[in-house]
């Protein structure tokens, strides 16, 4: 348990660290200076291993340390949107813990949404918010009431325009 706390501190340090611009700069320098000593060394076997070799390691390395981090963070954010639903009432609860789905109910599910995204865009009001069972009853009666409302509207203003 304390090799996992070590690690977890470790790989959150290093990933920020390692993305910096001070790390950018400093690995291009590096490769500045091995070009550098390429002459030096006759542009030898032995010179080209160096760099190879040291790329490799560290490459090797920073995927384990960089998936941790992902790893922890993928995890917070599900956590913090698995609240966000959780605290919605308007909210469906079947998209808590998603990402545990098989990708063919994740695509069955994205289809939902993509009618949904279909019959949100008939909308006028930009602010609505919609279950998956709920949004065909919902945009039904607003496109009713929405061409109730402009349908009486219309011969109104060609009345006033007379």
């Amino acid at each position: 348990m304390r090799s996992k706390k070590l690690f977890d501190k470790f790989s959150g340090k290093a990933t920020k660290v390692t993305g910096s611009s001070t790390a950018f700069i400093v690995a291009c320098l590096m490769i500045v200076v091995w070009v550098i000593t390429g002459p030096i060394f006759h542009f030898s076997d032995t010179w080209q291993l160096v760099i190879n070799t040291g790329t490799t390691i560290i490459t090797f390395l920073m995927v384990f340390v960089i998936q941790q981090t992902q790893n922890k963070d993928t995890l917070a954010i599900h956590l913090k949107l698995n609240e966000l639903i959780a605290a919605n009432a308007a909210a469906s609860n079947r998209l808590i813990d998603v990402e545990d789905l098989t990708e063919e109910e994740l695509n069955m599910l994205k289809t939902f949404y993509v009618q949904l995204t279909k019959m949100a865009k008939k909308e006028v009001n930009l602010n609505c918010s919609h279950t998956i069972e709920d949004a065909a009853l919902n945009t039904q009666s607003k496109m009713k009431r929405f061409k109730k409302e402009h349908l009486e509207a219309e011969p109104i203003a060609k009345k006033n325009k007379q």
